[in-house]
């Protein structure tokens, strides 16, 4: 396996078109031809992501993942000051079909979506939390912060202006995985400190 700490603005892997072909697996399998991506972080998520080597490895990892045998912690900064120090929101999520690549909460087709996050230092105005997703659903840290009234500041998709404008990017990093490895099931603690 591979672990690489991508940074902010780089696709995890290619999109369509011409100009969206760098990503960190194209430059990755110029290198490890046999590198196969397990998972992804959004265009604008800095942090942890593992790419297995070959595909018996691919399917070892990506069953750790889908059984959430893989914990994973990202750091955010948030607009405003939660009044708990921790908490969970479980809110269902689908795609916003006309607003692509949005996503949305809905209570009738929404799939179920659960993040657990807990307060690290209250920042005048803002807050550094540690959040973990127990799903994994697209945009789920961005949109469920949202619609709890503190979006991630730097948010391009679901802050307004202001929380938009108050980062020079969105302040969501992959900080923390731990997940078994996936030739001798030894459990590994992977770490990335936020950047911000």
């Amino acid at each position: 396996m591979i672990v690489l700490d991508k940074p902010a603005g780089l696709l995890s892997v290619p999109g369509r078109g011409e100009a969206m072909q760098d990503s960190l697996a194209s430059r990755v399998q110029a290198e490890f031809p046999e590198a196969l991506i397990v998972h992804r972080l959004d265009l604008a998520t800095s942090g942890l992501i593992v790419m297995a080597r070959g595909a018996l490895h691919h399917r070892t990892l990506s069953l750790a993942f889908q059984g959430r045998d893989v914990d994973k912690r990202y750091i955010a900064i948030v607009a405003g000051e939660p009044a708990e120090d921790s908490g969970a929101i479980d809110l269902p999520l689908i795609c916003d079909w006309p607003n692509r690549p949005r996503q949305k909460v809905d209570h009738e087709i929404g799939k179920p979506s659960l993040t657990r996050w807990r307060v690290l230092a209250r920042e005048g105005g803002r807050t550094r939390l540690e959040l973990e997703p127990v799903t994994g659903r697209s945009h789920q840290l961005r949109v469920h912060l949202a619609e709890r009234g503190h979006p991630i500041l730097g948010d391009p998709l679901y802050a307004a202006p202001a929380e938009r404008d108050a980062a020079p990017r969105l302040l969501l990093h992959a900080a923390a995985l731990s997940l078994p490895h996936p030739t001798s099931g030894a459990r590994l603690d992977l770490r990335s400190e936020a950047p911000f």
